[in-house]
């Protein structure tokens, strides 16, 4: 049985060597435990650091690891596709370079995973998180299960467990617009979820600023489902219904106690509000036309430059540039 770690990098010359010393150490009691061999794929996402040189190194000292670079960076998602299409593991667990995922939940995803289960998922818990953080994720998650066409559950994100034939179902999904988290819940696959309390992050500092959760959040909101689009339909059968009622009422007035002031203030407010509404509304439509044309586009999800592996799952379309 080959299990096989993939690990996204961005900027990680910090912590590289550390992560991969602690979890190499893990691996290596499990392999006995469990009768199997380990590989490590990282996946370097046109880091502008040491982190490229220093997993050519680990590659160099330990036959286990294998390593991908991209051109420039393509972005986590990308990442975690790359990852996948490189890992050859009956078994894929995938998890982040920062020890913010604890190495030593391998084992108990690994265990999970010999009862049958083909997605073993740790979430996290929220405990030190800052309250208004945990508010808003959790109105997140309240307001996003309502819309999309599956269950997204509040504090899972990409540290989990793939058995071999929910990575292939992945790879199937070939959208250039990927939110992970919605693919993994939609492929389905008998799965369990553990809980487990998120650890520091030891060096450096979160690439997730504010804007890249807020367009992360969009794309989940957006990806799958239309029901958005139906919403400003409605909202725009609302204003119109709001508009011929208004209408009536400014008509019945004007026969009844004839036309006295104009109603400057209530016109430019009305045409201000309606100007913004549809404003939203083009916005709308327009996110879902953008992601139609990326779609059409059919570019590649990224470029590698550099590789010591070869690909055991070819991508769907596109080629890899190498250096």
């Amino acid at each position: 049985m080959l299990i096989s770690i993939v690990v996204p990098c961005f900027n990680e010359e910090e912590i590289i060597g550390r992560f991969h010393d602690h979890v190499t150490t893990e691996l290596v009691t499990l392999a006995a435990e469990f009768a199997a061999e380990f590989e490590l794929v990282y996946v370097d996402d046109g880091s502008h650091d040491r982190t490229l040189p220093i997993l050519e190194g680990i590659a160099a000292s330990d036959s286990r690891t294998r390593y991908v670079s991209f051109s420039r960076n393509f972005g986590k998602e990308a990442a975690m596709l790359a990852g996948l299409q490189h890992a050859g593991g009956d078994a894929v667990v995938i998890m982040d370079a920062d020890l913010q995922h604890p190495p030593e939940l391998i084992r108990r995803m690994l265990r999970l995973h010999g009862e049958g289960f083909d997605q073993v998922i740790a979430r996290r818990t929220r405990t030190g998180d800052r309250v208004t953080r945990t508010v808003a994720a959790r109105a997140y998650y309240r307001l996003i299960n309502r819309l999309v066409d599956v269950e997204l559950v509040d504090g899972v994100g990409d540290f989990r467990l793939l058995s071999r034939r929910t990575v292939d179902a992945v790879l199937e999904l070939t959208e250039y617009n990927r939110f992970s988290k919605g693919l993994f819940a939609w492929v389905g696959f008998r799965t369990t979820t553990f809980a487990y309390e998120n650890a520091r992050r030891e060096q450096g500092r979160s690439k997730w600023t504010f804007g890249k959760l807020l367009n992360y959040g969009l794309d989940g909101l957006i990806s799958f489902n239309d029901k958005p689009l139906r919403a400003a339909l409605y909202l725009g059968l609302l204003l119109v219904s709001l508009a011929t009622a208004y209408a009536a009422w400014i008509v019945g007035v004007a026969l009844v106690n004839g036309v006295d002031t104009p109603g400057y203030v209530t016109l430019l407010v009305t045409v201000t509000a309606l100007a913004g509404v549809q404003m939203v509304m083009l916005g709308l439509v327009g996110e879902y036309v953008g992601r139609i044309y990326y779609e059409v586009k059919r570019r590649p999800h990224f470029l590698v430059k550099a590789t010591n592996t070869p690909l055991p799952h070819r991508p769907p379309r596109g080629e890899l540039v190498r250096r």
